[in-house]
């Protein structure tokens, strides 16, 4: 790849959104650049199987999924380097540039336009055997894997409106949800404990601290201390709900961010969005919704989504910011 031309498209990161955008992208001929990053492919490689991907009956391999989405963007004429973005200069009202540290040095590359699709991770808690089990009884996402759980023991940790969530979500399914909250009383909003502390199904153990997820191969227990007390908890599920922490950080005055480091776009669920939506109103219509607060800077997924932070969800804001940049290029 030459670094020294202009392209008419970057995307920075990879995972459902940013694969797709470049599906979308290389069919218009913009023969986009996909900086994937050196782990590419976002939290789905860390997934066994996806039931919720429409049109795989029997569910389809997370790492397969995204294999497949690079090869196909490859196969209309997009380019896919293993390359982690360090800094961005979107400074220049024509030309931005993103920057690469390699084994030689730092390597400039430039754009007409930049797709932002660098995804958000979940918050680990760091304890021993988390790692080892994700995918294998430690679960980020509720609402995606509760179903695998059906009739069976689980724990969720956390006690904010996303615990509270994916408690729910557990119980259509589980036999039994055991909430684990650090604290004596949950941050949640007062309706959602209210559905969750008036579940027959839910038992909850205040003052709570996880220790380790024990089991070979899967999630067999979890050691926590209770009010100082070290107790087993039999589960064969995990499930982590401590939030999310978007890949944002060198991008820090650069975009606007929400209050949690979230890229802040015209669709954006938050007051920060409403307001970039109203000032980019013409004749009643939102202008390149997908776009930042930098002019033909558009971002797309995880790193945009406070709230569903599905792969569906992220494809299809991948399309979206796809199409944008296509048409904002046109009328350039």
């Amino acid at each position: 790849m030459d670094n020294t031309s202009i392209h008419d498209l970057i995307i920075v990161g990879s995972g459902p959104s940013g694969y797709t955008a470049g599906i979308y992208a290389a069919r218009a001929s913009l023969k986009p650049l996909i900086l994937a990053g050196e782990k590419a492919g976002g939290q789905l490689m860390l997934t066994t199987v996806i039931e919720n991907w429409p049109g795989n009956e029997k569910g389809i391999d997370g790492p397969l999924l995204m294999d497949e989405m690079r090869k196909q963007a490859e196969r209309f004429g997009a380019t896919v380097e293993y390359r982690n973005v360090q800094r961005v200069d979107f400074s220049d009202p024509v030309i931005k540039k993103v920057f690469v540290k390699t084994k030689d040095g730092e390597v400039e590359y430039q754009a007409k336009s930049i797709i932002l699709a660098t995804g958000a991770d979940s918050i680990m808690l760091g304890i021993p055997g988390e790692q080892r089990l994700i995918g294998r009884g430690v679960s980020t996402c509720a609402v995606c894997d509760a179903a695998f759980f059906k009739d069976k023991k689980t724990v969720v940790i956390g006690g904010g409106d996303s615990a509270m969530e994916d408690t729910l979500a557990l119980t259509k399914f589980a036999s039994s949800v055991t909430v684990i909250h650090r604290r004596d009383s949950f941050k949640a909003s007062k309706i959602m404990q209210d559905r969750v502390l008036n579940n027959p199904k839910v038992k909850v153990m205040w003052n709570t601290i996880p220790q380790e997820v024990l089991g070979d191969p899967a999630v067999t227990s979890l050691k926590v201390s209770e009010n100082g007390q070290e107790k087993m908890i039999e589960t064969d599920g995990v499930f982590l709900a401590i939030g999310h922490r978007p890949t944002t950080e060198f991008l820090q005055n650069h975009v606007e961010l929400d209050d949690h480091g979230y890229i802040v776009t015209r669709t954006s669920l938050t007051q920060k969005g409403i307001e970039l939506a109203q000032a980019a109103l013409n004749e009643g219509i939102i202008q390149f919704p997908t776009m930042t607060s930098v002019t033909g800077v558009f971002a797309a997924g995880d790193v945009v989504d406070v709230r569903y932070k599905q792969a569906i969800t992220a494809s299809a804001q991948g399309c979206q910011a796809a199409i944008d940049a296509e048409r904002w290029l046109e009328q350039r």
